[in-house]
């Protein structure tokens, strides 16, 4: 009897999502339109960086490393007569950074003197200005390495670095950003689904229908939540999708541990939600709280952005208690080196603990009464 009641409120739940399309379309078309804008605006990448070229004297080496530079996907080079034009172009927009190979660059270039370049960088955008610092230095040492290999001579190396990328080899900023992308959308999905649903049968005063039947609270609690449970991973299948071909991220870790964990944490967020929405009784205030309370700390706090470690040690303590925090560690664990077991381990049992917190608060304010 007790199985039938609870088929029967799931069903009635699902008649509710089939009848409302607001709940599919928080499923379906907000990861859809979320992850194509986060998916595509976002990026840590600078490609095709406008850099302002000042040659002093042209000979044969330089016009062979502005070609270097040309030849590159990281810059859009642009000749200047002189360094003060250039400048001027960096003080306009136009240039991001100055590359000056002075008079005396074909000298420097065959002794052991430092590199013969000036290099001024526009350091309004610190990282921007960073990642272009670097991007030099590499355009620097490949054109040292290729003219050494043409010429066979070899030019002094101020510094020979070998890098060795392990987990995103294609140093591409998409493929550790989407994953990542998916937890934040999936925190907003989960939170927003449940948040809305307690609070919308207060609302519509149906609420007083289900508080007289015999089902017992945990069974109108699992009829709410399994329907979106079953919504929400068709969320996560969708972005999971639209992840390895569209966004062409690698999947290197195993469906069965990427479903395990985003199962765990849909639930967390399901439960965050129900919370809110037992504690509001307004659409409208549980859906800015859950906005609030769940993707704004998501986005901030859960390291998809910012690195956990460069925050001071009473926020890094606080992101102990964000969701997201444990499932975006899983989710570039299993797409970018696979199924790590001390991460998956250590990553679900946080997320297990904060599930039954959620659930169990969602069941201890939950009441079978008006008041």
């Amino acid at each position: 009897m007790k199985t039938m009641r609870l088929m029967g409120l799931v069903r009635k739940e699902a008649y509710e999502i089939v009848r409302d399309p607001s709940s599919i379309a928080i499923a379906f078309v907000l990861p859809l339109v979320l992850l194509f804008i986060f998916g595509y605006g976002v990026s840590l990448d600078a490609r095709y960086v406008p850099v302002a070229v000042v040659v002093d004297h042209p000979t044969r080496l330089t016009a062979s490393f502005v070609a270097e530079l040309q030849n590159s996907q990281w810059f859009r080079p642009a000749t200047y007569p002189d360094e003060a034009l250039a400048e001027q172009a960096v003080m306009d927009g136009r240039a991001a950074a100055i590359v000056w190979l002075r008079s005396d660059f074909t000298r420097l270039a065959y002794s052991s003197a430092p590199a013969p370049i000036h290099v001024i960088v526009n350091g309004v955008d610190a990282n921007q200005a960073r990642i272009i610092q670097n991007y030099l230095n590499g355009a620097w040492l490949a054109w040292l390495s290729q003219t050494s290999r043409g010429e066979g001579t070899r030019l002094p190396t101020p510094v020979a670095a070998e890098a060795r990328v392990w987990f995103n080899p294609a140093l591409r900023s998409r493929d550790y950003l989407v994953p990542g992308l998916i937890a934040i959308i999936m925190t907003l999905i989960g939170a927003l689904l449940t948040a809305l649903v307690v609070a919308r049968e207060w609302e519509r005063g149906t609420m007083e229908g289900i508080m007289v039947t015999p089902a017992a609270k945990t069974d109108i609690l699992l009829g709410k939540l399994i329907p979106y449970f079953a919504l929400g991973m068709g969320g996560m299948l969708l972005s999971t999708v639209m992840a390895v071909f569209l966004f062409r991220v690698p999947l290197r870790g195993s469906v069965l541990a990427l479903f395990t964990s985003s199962a765990l944490f849909l639930l967390t967020a399901l439960g965050m939600g129900l919370l809110i929405s037992i504690l509001t009784r307004s659409q409208f205030v549980a859906g800015m709280l859950a906005i609030v309370t769940t993707f704004l700390p998501a986005f901030i706090l859960s390291g998809f952005l910012f690195d956990i470690h460069s925050m001071p040690p009473f926020i890094q303590l606080l992101t102990h208690l964000i969701p997201a925090r444990y499932f975006v560690a899983l989710l570039q664990s299993t797409f970018l080196a696979g199924d790590i077991r001390p991460v998956i381990v250590v990553n679900s049992l946080g997320l297990g603990a904060l599930c039954m917190l959620f659930l169990g608060l969602a069941l201890l304010r939950f009441h079978k009464r008006l008041d």
